[in-house]
């Protein structure tokens, strides 16, 4: 009975996951990859596998730029397949999924908002995985201040932005804390998300979300010698999840150089 339920909201994408697994390039398919010695023999190869034609209507000489945005258009067309036949608490996983390309690409428009670009040039560098609905209406920010509106009020990152950014905030200096601030808001939350559902997906994601975590502290502690942020400041960026949360992430903000970090990387290391 429990999987005649199981089937009717989960069925149908159980068996596009199993396709798509199966479909994933095999160890002889990188091998024949490896002896391509042009880009067109790599699109003879790939036309025999599950990657099909996607490269069909595309005139030669083929360009790697232009394989890069098929083989994306081709993720993001299954992944919102996937999202639109989703229910809960799936279709929100998926959406959590979707929220780290859109902090970076509101960080890529607040950038270019700066630099004095017009944001119609910034959006088709955005990635589609992280674009939404709102996106064209950022075409009427002018300023910093608009766009910080704008994604403040109309996207699904507002809960991030809530109670930790300013549009003081919002210069060339503090672009990185603005981004590793949204980090953590959102991995902490992704983090919970999973831990409440339980069960394998709270195994799996938990352990990637905890070591994303510690790499984005690791990183944003070496990133931040010789700067002008302090370790107060440095300690308001760890995300509060992972393995080296909270006497690793201690010990993060109390180290001066390359060794101490080093130091606390090894004493969590896993064997």
């Amino acid at each position: 009975m429990l999987g005649s339920f199981f089937n009717i909201d989960g069925g149908y994408l159980e068996g596009l996951c199993r396709g798509f697994k199966c479909g994933i390039l095999k160890q002889a398919d990188y091998l024949n990859l490896v002896q391509c010695e042009t880009l067109e023999d790599l699109k003879l190869h790939l036309q025999g596998t599950d990657y099909g034609n996607f490269l069909a209507n595309e005139p030669s000489p083929l360009a790697v730029s232009v394989i890069d945005d098929k083989l994306r258009e081709k993720l993001v067309i299954e992944f919102q397949h996937m999202r639109n036949h989703a229910v809960e608490p799936l279709s929100t996983f998926l959406d959590f999924i979707t929220y780290s390309y859109m902090i970076d690409n509101i960080i890529l428009l607040i950038t270019g908002t700066l630099h004095q670009r017009p944001i119609s040039e910034l959006i088709p560098k955005c990635h589609p995985l992280g674009s939404f609905e709102q996106m064209e209406a950022i075409h009427v920010a002018a300023t910093p201040a608009e766009l910080y509106n704008a994604v403040l009020v109309d996207t699904p990152l507002a809960p991030f932005f809530v109670d930790c950014i300013s549009e003081q905030d919002l210069d060339e200096m503090n672009i990185e804390i603005i981004r590793n601030t949204l980090y953590k808001a959102y991995l902490e939350a992704f983090f919970a998300f999973c831990k409440d559902l339980g069960g394998t997906t709270a195994e799996s994601m938990c352990e990637i979300l905890a070591f994303e975590a510690d790499r984005r502290a690791i990183i944003i502690t070496i990133n931040s010698f010789g700067t002008e942020l302090t370790k107060d400041d440095r300690v308001k960026l760890y995300p509060k999840v992972g393995k080296l949360y909270p006497d690793g992430l201690a010990a993060l903000a109390r180290a001066d150089d390359y060794e101490q970090v080093k130091a606390v990387a090894e004493y969590y290391a896993v064997s």
